[in-house]
């Protein structure tokens, strides 16, 4: 590849045109004409390999940027996994504590979901996912941080948000994806009606992530046993 690049150059420059070599020579006060022919032959071999790691530089940076982004984002979901979403939860927790600003954490248990996944299959429970991830982008906000916390679990950080708007976006997301429906490929089988348990916590001293997820952990608990006692 650096003798590919180095040799396209070249060609540009046989062509007429100004190499990036020769604007890095000018840039550096150095006139090749002005030195013999080993000395600007070494003065452009030096440039071509400037350029050349330049270029290497930023292909690694891109790729690097990239690799970390795979390594922060679920398999399956397009949002970040356990250890990204608690990564940015302690970050959160730092600027709070730092600015006063409110904070909250939601935390969201799907009910029903191994139905969808023993009586439909896995592929079906894996676009059901798919959905409920749909559902809580597009109702949350982009300052907002959305996790994968398990293989039906998720948590919502919701930034600059007192515990009453949390509790309503819960609400919300608790009814949309009560909403959902999943159907298997047998059009004679009944579908799986989804549903969602919200626990909500807001930061109040809590000093590490995982404390704060437990304390809303324990909130879903509760939700979802009021859920199944039919008082909520």
């Amino acid at each position: 590849m650096h003798d590919r690049s180095r040799n396209g150059r070249q060609e540009k420059t046989r062509q007429g045109q100004r190499s990036p070599a020769d604007s890095l020579l000018d840039a550096l006060q150095i006139d090749p004409s002005k030195h013999d022919l080993a000395t600007a032959a070494a003065f452009r071999a030096l440039a071509e390999e400037v350029i050349w790691l330049r270029e290497e530089e930023a292909r690694l940076r891109h790729r690097l940027e990239a690799s970390e982004q795979l390594a922060d984002r679920d398999t399956l979901c397009p949002v970040f996994n356990r250890r990204a979403f608690e990564r940015e939860l302690s970050r959160e927790i730092a600027l709070a504590a730092r600015h006063g600003a409110p904070l909250c954490l939601v935390y969201i248990d799907l009910d029903r979901f191994k139905d969808v996944n023993d009586r439909f299959g896995h592929a079906a429970g894996d676009a059901a996912l798919k959905q409920v991830c749909d559902i809580l982008v597009s109702q949350v906000r982009q300052t907002d941080i959305i996790g994968r916390l398990g293989g039906d679990e998720f948590g919502v950080i919701l930034t600059h948000a007192e515990v009453e708007d949390a509790r309503q976006k819960a609400e919300t997301l608790t009814g949309r994806i009560d909403r959902l429906s999943v159907s298997g490929a047998d059009p004679d089988a009944p579908p799986v009606r989804l549903g969602a348990s919200c626990g909500v916590v807001e930061w109040t001293g809590q000093p590490s992530a995982d404390l704060f997820i437990a304390e809303a952990d324990e909130s879903m608990f509760r939700a979802k046993a009021a859920r199944k006692t039919g008082r909520v």
